[in-house]
């Protein structure tokens, strides 16, 4: 009902709702008490808490098409890190690399799902992050299966390579979190995607450490364990965000 009241208007930029706290903020031009008398014959009890002129940062934090621009921008850099980080770590025997591009896909997927929720009701915010969280978990199950796997069969990482493709992501997940530090106090689906970037950083950070420790001592076992460190991680991901 707010919303079929409020967005025709011209002066409204944007609407974010709170709604446990029964606390809408609004984004317009002009007076408050212009948007005032519009909420007041709606019975809900509205009332102005508090006004203040928002700086350009704040306006375009608020505004749903900045998000969904972000979010685009998110999902880009994802889904090309994770073909790119998929394909050099099959080459490279890595599962460092393979657990960390299904860490990406992860990523990618979450960035649709709060692509839909942008704008809508905190409840469908909350079944797109909860979504995404479960979806974490799954694909966590499958990076750890594929250490086990590799455990068995035995695995000759490329350390040079497992060393320059987890930098690079580390770069582009060092993007994806700027992009995000703007937008990250937003809805709970933005705050899932500012964890899931946060916890790539150290991912990819792992993989570089892991790639050093193969090269000084010729061994996949540094692979093994941050794969499987990895996995964790993404499965811990998934945990926080079904808590939200």
């Amino acid at each position: 009902m707010i919303r079929l009241t409020l967005e025709p208007l011209d002066a409204v930029e944007a609407l974010r709702f709170d709604l446990e706290a029964r606390r809408l903020t609004v984004t317009h031009e002009g007076s408050p008490e212009a948007i005032l008398t519009h909420l007041e014959p709606l019975g809900f009890g509205a009332r102005l808490a508090h006004s203040r002129e928002a700086s350009e940062e704040q306006v375009e934090a608020a505004d749903p098409i900045a998000e969904r621009r972000v979010l685009w921008q998110l999902l880009g850099v994802n889904a090309a890190m994770f073909v790119a980080e998929l394909g050099f770590g099959w080459y490279a025997q890595s599962t460092g690399l393979i657990a960390d591009s299904l860490d990406m896909l992860a990523d990618a997927m979450v960035y649709g799902l709060s692509l839909y929720a942008v704008g809508r009701a905190v409840a469908l915010q909350k079944r797109a992050a909860h979504a995404s969280g479960w979806l974490q978990i799954a694909l966590a199950l499958v990076a750890l299966a594929e250490v086990a796997r590799r455990a068995v069969v035995g695995s000759e990482p490329v350390e040079a390579l497992m060393i320059g493709v987890a930098a690079i992501a580390l770069v582009a997940n060092v993007a994806c979190i700027a992009l995000l530090a703007r937008h990250r106090g937003g809805g709970v689906h933005l705050k899932a995607s500012w964890i899931f970037s946060t916890n790539d950083a150290l991912a990819n950070l792992g993989v570089i450490v892991a790639g050093a420790l193969v090269l000084m001592t010729g061994s996949a076992v540094p692979d093994l364990l941050v794969g499987a460190a990895v996995g964790v991680l993404v499965m811990s991901a998934g945990v926080r965000i079904l808590r939200l």
